[in-house]
């Protein structure tokens, strides 16, 4: 058996491809690259839920859809926002999908968190949860509702840009979860649920967050280069490079670097952030020689997360709110099987009596 089920197949799907060689990533047939220029994220998740959601399904239907998704849950909010009140940013988003009824639609599973993660973070402020707005994208209505006015235009592209490329990436451990939920039958809230709760580990979606104070500290040492080789010496992780999907180089990495290229950072982070990525990839090729850690999206994701005016401790909530579209999609094609999960363990403990 391979370590961490390494090159084990555990569904079909249509959905998405991601070809390590090239290295790409396709969502049904259509490069990543395309979806983000072309397609946005409400044409990238009628693409994802075509078929599952609804025949026919298009950017617009879906802009309406998720529109009315978020009035919904605005009108939810009571039922649990007094109680995630005193939590941090990933355990309220918890409280938010708890709190989804079983026969939630997916359109409303998604606007769930678009609302409430802009209104967690409203709450911490002391300020009112501001109502959606039915008729933005959700890249600008997030943003709106986080700041209580209308965003800069280029803010809203680079968001949407985020939420296009974190909407879909495979059968990660997220999305294993999600179908593995969705594959007994149980509804799409319980399946999204799973799914997040699976994201907010550190080796998976929690791992934005701490690259910001990672830079950081990097930057305070006052030898980038020095303090790359204590940590890699001490077999500490180097957050921001490295992903099995993507041993030769993540596309979405590259994807956000552009975005954050046409919002037009340029602040002493940010340059920083250039300088330690090429210093991070020499110190990896010297202490780990033989295994290709190049750059994934974190690293352009804190930066361009940042560069939104989203807290560092809700970077992994509002990845969700891309990724959730994801998660639904795999369970909705999951639950088209009708095959539950179950895999086999080998028993390496003692022998029995």
């Amino acid at each position: 058996m391979t370590s961490g089920l390494d090159g084990i197949i555990a569904a079909d799907t249509v959905l998405s491809h991601s070809d390590p060689a090239l290295p790409g990533l396709w969502l049904r047939g259509v490069p990543l690259e395309q979806a983000v220029h072309t397609l946005g994220f409400e044409g990238t998740v009628a693409l994802l839920w075509s078929g599952f959601a609804g025949e026919g399904l298009t950017r617009e239907s879906v802009l309406q859809g998720l529109g009315a998704g978020r009035v919904r849950a605005f009108e939810r909010l009571d039922r649990w926002l007094a109680d995630a009140a005193s939590r941090p940013p990933v355990e309220a988003a918890r409280l938010c999908l708890a709190a989804m009824p079983d026969d939630a639609a997916p359109a409303d599973i998604a606007g769930a968190l678009a609302v409430g993660v802009a209104a967690i973070l409203r709450r911490r402020q002391g300020a009112p949860p501001v109502a959606p707005d039915p008729a933005l994208t959700t890249a600008a209505d997030f943003l709106r509702m986080l700041k209580g006015a209308p965003a800069a235009p280029a803010s809203v592209r680079a968001l949407d840009a985020y939420f296009t490329v974190a909407a879909e990436n495979g059968l990660g451990p997220s999305t294993f979860a999600a179908r593995v939920i969705a594959s007994t039958r149980a509804s799409l809230a319980c399946a999204v649920l799973g799914g997040y709760c699976a994201f907010t580990g550190p080796l998976h979606g929690g791992a934005p967050g701490p690259v910001l104070s990672m830079l950081d500290e990097a930057a305070a040492s006052g030898d980038i280069e020095g303090w790359l080789d204590r940590k890699l010496a001490a077999g500490e992780r180097i957050l921001g490079f490295g992903n099995r999907a993507f041993p030769n180089g993540d596309p979405r990495a590259d994807l956000l670097a552009a975005a954050l290229h046409r919002l037009g950072v340029d602040n002493a982070r940010s340059r920083f952030a250039a300088d330690f990525q090429q210093k991070a990839e020499a110190a990896l090729a010297r202490h780990r020689p033989g295994r290709a850690l190049r750059p994934n999206l974190e690293l352009n994701a804190a930066l361009l997360l940042d560069a939104c005016g989203i807290p560092a401790d809700a970077f992994t909530p509002t990845f969700a709110v891309a990724r959730a579209t994801g998660w639904l999609a795999h369970a909705m094609e999951q639950q088209q099987t009708g095959r539950m999960i179950r895999p086999t363990s080998r028993y390496t403990g003692p022998a029995p009596a």
